[in-house]
């Protein structure tokens, strides 16, 4: 299996007055358009998730609907509070345990996406920068769980030279 895992693209400022709620604050423009592009270049190279959860904030639905329209997988979006700031690992791996499917992405915050992909490689401990609208591929050896991934590679904007 394979488990992408995506910090959101860019959105607007943290303490916008606009989004007084946090969750309502959406992607800035210039960001739908540079995360639409990483997408379409990282599926050039095989990216194509069959099913996408996000956290339900605007930002994540927005950015999981970019990822979904550049697979050619057409993957159905799942909201799920445990991609929420603070995510919860175990109910993310229960919700994925369940999904008949062999490639997933996870749509969600920082430094949530970083302490994930940390839990799956097997080091809580490591430190793994997710910039915005990056992407990392895990291969997964069953079962699904903490230390049964292997990182295969994590993508930025920079390096995609977007």
């Amino acid at each position: 299996m394979h488990l992408y895992i995506i910090r959101h693209a860019w959105a607007y400022e943290h303490g916008d007055p606009r989004w007084p709620d946090d969750s309502q604050r959406p992607l800035e423009d210039a960001g739908v358009e540079r995360f639409a592009r990483v997408v379409e270049l990282l599926g050039e190279r095989g990216f194509a998730p069959q099913a996408i959860a996000t956290s339900p904030y605007v930002r994540c639905r927005q950015t999981a609907e970019i990822a979904a329209a550049h697979s050619t997988q057409s993957p159905q979006i799942t909201e799920l509070d445990a991609l929420q700031p603070g995510s919860d690992f175990a109910e993310l791996i229960a919700w994925t345990r369940q999904q008949q499917v062999d490639s997933i992405a996870w749509v969600g915050h920082a430094p949530d996406v970083s302490l994930l992909t940390a839990a799956l490689i097997g080091d809580g401990d490591a430190l793994i920068r997710f910039a915005k609208g990056s992407v990392a591929s895990l291969r997964i050896a069953p079962p699904l769980g903490a230390g049964c991934g292997e990182l295969e590679w994590h993508a930025t904007a920079k390096l995609l030279g977007v």
